[in-house]
């Protein structure tokens, strides 16, 4: 059976505040097997026998909004989807440098790429890999002259970043599963 993350947007941000026992009810309210959550920033790890995740993020997001009363926005990745993920050359930077790591629900057009790659600078450099931005910021996030723009506006779509150090521990705890 198929094993996915949700990467929840907005878990535990601006007064959205959830429980993790409760965010893992939720999902096996949907029918998932095997649910655990990961870190209190709307990581939920799961398996279904669905392979639709156009079809399972609508369900996920629809059913989370409707449960919690505010935008829950999910990005799903499967397991090897998400290890791929820590194989970009972005993340050469891992060792000096903070590497944040944006889900996006599609690849980003050619207009919007260019756009984000507007806001490159000494201290903010981007890379985009499919339907991840990766970000090397160079000093504290919220030093960050980007920060107040933000991938979202940059882009023109909505997002959930996580920061790489999470991503490698989720990789580590859930190893892709043996097909």
């Amino acid at each position: 059976m198929p094993r996915y993350v949700a990467l929840i947007r907005g878990v535990n941000l601006g007064g959205h505040n959830v429980k993790m026992d409760r965010l893992k009810k939720l999902f096996e309210a949907l029918g998932f097997k095997k649910v655990e959550t990961f870190i209190a920033s709307g990581n939920v790890i799961f398996e279904t026998a669905s392979t639709s995740v156009g079809a399972l993020e609508k369900k996920i997001t629809a059913h989370l909004e409707d449960s919690l009363s505010f935008p829950a926005l999910t990005f799903l990745r499967s397991d090897q989807e998400l290890a791929a993920v820590l194989e970009h050359e972005a993340l050469e930077h891992f060792g000096t440098h903070a590497v944040y790591i944006a889900f996006l629900p599609a690849v980003p057009s050619k207009e919007s790429q260019a756009k984000l790659m507007s806001y490159r600078s000494k201290l903010d450099d981007f890379h985009v890999n499919g339907r991840e931005v990766y970000w090397v910021c160079k000093t504290h996030m919220s030093d960050s002259p980007f920060f107040r723009v933000g991938i979202e506006k940059a882009l023109g779509t909505k997002a959930t970043v996580r920061n790489a150090t999470t991503i490698m521990k989720l990789v580590d705890k859930y190893p892709c599963k043996k097909k």
